[in-house]
């Protein structure tokens, strides 16, 4: 059993920056994947970013590359997403995510076991 608790979510103007985070416990944390999903009302949940376990590599939606990072540390627990330049369509509720096995793809939502329960990103135009 795997627990993540999201954090760092609220309303920023378009153009600037929130840092989430996702606090993970229960089970040894360093050798998952771990992935960020984004679900807007009215629209299906869609993949924003994953880390593999060492933090060597990343992968990234088309629609947050060049602005958002993701980082991971393992001594505590903790997976990172920090989101610069934001536009008004990263409005969304975040998620992450966790795949205790090797993700066939990790931008399918799938392929994780256990889910955060979300916290809140109003991008204002």
């Amino acid at each position: 059993q795997v627990q993540l608790v999201e954090s760092g979510g609220g309303l920023v103007q378009a153009g600037g920056s929130l840092k989430l985070s996702c606090a993970a416990s229960g089970r040894t944390f360093s050798t998952y994947v771990m992935g960020w999903f984004r679900q807007a009302p009215g629209k299906e949940r869609e993949f924003v970013a994953a880390i593999s376990w060492s933090g060597g590599s990343t992968r990234y939606a088309d629609s947050v590359k060049g602005r958002f990072t993701v980082s991971r540390d393992n001594d505590k627990n903790t997976v990172y997403l920090q989101m610069n330049s934001l536009k008004a369509e990263d409005t969304a509720v975040y998620y992450c995510a966790v795949s205790l096995g090797t993700p066939v793809r990790w931008d399918g939502s799938m392929w994780y076991n256990y889910w955060g329960q979300g916290t809140q990103v109003t991008v204002s135009s």
